[in-house]
């Protein structure tokens, strides 16, 4: 397999988060359909790796799909934390607890 048919094993992979398209539903689709989960609510985050989607998160309630045969775990883990930054959802990470005095 060369690098023009797998985006992720390009030396340099340029990787874009956005807001997906409403042309860019049916890529969307078919990233839940590889991921065996169903379609994700508008709106949608979308990770493209060299211009082809990889992942996508629902900006409506944070689920998160993605194309099982490319390794997507750092992207998806972006896509997480950039999907809580612009959503009503609190980012995932703990706080410490105050004590009272």
């Amino acid at each position: 397999m060369t690098t023009s048919q797998n985006p992720t094993l390009s030396q340099n992979p340029t990787l874009a988060l956005r807001v997906a398209r409403e042309d860019e539903a049916p890529s969307v689709r078919r990233l839940a359909a590889l991921d065996d989960a169903p379609p994700l609510r508008e709106p949608v985050l979308l990770a493209l790796v060299d211009g082809e989607p990889v992942a996508a998160t629902s900006l409506s309630d944070g689920r998160t799909v993605a194309n099982p045969f490319l390794p997507t775990a750092d992207t998806v883990s972006l896509l997480s934390m950039r999907a809580a930054q612009l959503s009503d959802r609190p980012a995932r990470r703990r706080l410490p607890r105050r004590h009272a005095a």
